[in-house]
């Protein structure tokens, strides 16, 4: 039985989907996990801790802290310089947070009072 063009489009299409998932996994496998803050966890002064390290999207940072007294907020650039979680903003409270991270800058801080503003918080920028 001979295949027509439109069984032949169907087999390109799913070559295609099939190489897409196998590049998500292969992106996925090679993922980095950092624990923001290293052995002392997230906390305050955390700001420098992204120096002499290398992200790539896909990577994973985890949050680990203690959730009665800390918590993790995404926020965009305004929020991030400014201390604030603009409406809309993803807030992590689980004390073991794990984020994986986007191409470009990606901000967080901690949103209780006075904690950003005494360095809890980080931008983490991934190529």
């Amino acid at each position: 039985m001979a295949m027509g063009r439109g069984s032949a489009k169907m087999s390109f299409g799913v070559a295609f989907i099939c190489l897409l998932v196998l590049q998500q996994c292969f992106v996925i496998s090679h993922a980095a996990i950092y624990t923001v803050g290293g052995n002392s966890g997230w906390t305050f002064n955390t700001m420098n801790w992204p120096q002499g390290k290398r992200f790539k999207a896909g990577d994973v940072l985890v949050f680990k802290y203690d959730p009665k007294v800390h918590n993790t907020v995404s926020v965009n650039k305004a929020g991030y310089n400014g201390c604030t979680a603009p409406r809309g903003s993803k807030v992590f409270t689980s004390g073991n947070d794990r984020i994986r991270l986007v191409k470009g800058t990606n901000y967080f801080i901690c949103s209780f009072a006075g904690h950003c503003q005494a360095g809890m918080k980080v931008a983490v920028t991934a190529s």
